[in-house]
């Protein structure tokens, strides 16, 4: 276990380089985007293993958090938080109501709505799949610290369209409180 001095900060909490952050420069901007490529790319790799012994992928994943997060949630819901075409996303769907895990029910209000829940294997395994990135997520932002994290946070929510940016944040708010 190696020692790093009490006042120096982790390389986590600080920006890579230590440059001066509001003139950010080209090769800055590329570092900022390749940071997001290798980050997202090894945060996901833990859900795509245990994806990949049922035969699923990425939009598998995708489908079971936010059906997990939003028991109930139609299928027009769903379209609109993942901006996938209906065909992608039905052919996804078929194959999770197929293999037990995604039950699709007649609305109670409209019947020509369909509610999306999870069955007990679909959401055992939305939580082993959220189990492997939080533990990722819970190392990195101890790490980080407390402001590095809220930093973080705003950054990305930054990055989310204006015209989304209010949805995508009440969608995400803490439902567990």
């Amino acid at each position: 276990m190696s020692h790093k001095p009490a006042s120096r900060p982790s390389r986590a909490a600080k920006p890579v380089g230590g440059e001066n952050l509001l003139f950010l420069t080209d090769a800055q901007l590329r570092q900022g985007v390749e940071l997001m490529f290798f980050a997202y790319r090894d945060m996901i790799a833990d859900a795509d293993r245990l994806l990949a012994d049922r035969g699923y992928g990425r939009a598998h994943h995708r489908c079971l958090h936010f059906v997990w997060r939003r028991p109930g949630l139609s299928v027009t819901e769903l379209l609109e938080i993942l901006r996938v075409t209906k065909q992608s996303l039905n052919r996804v769907l078929r194959q999770l109501v197929a293999d037990d895990m995604i039950r699709s029910t007649v609305g109670d209000v409209d019947r020509r709505r369909r509610a999306l829940v999870l069955t007990e294997e679909g959401e055992a395994l939305a939580r082993a799949l959220s189990s492997a990135q939080n533990e990722r997520m819970r190392r990195v932002f101890r790490e980080a610290g407390p402001e590095a994290v809220q930093a973080f946070k705003s950054v990305l929510a930054g990055m989310i369209d204006d015209d989304k940016r209010e949805a995508a944040l009440a969608l995400i708010e803490d439902r567990d409180a």
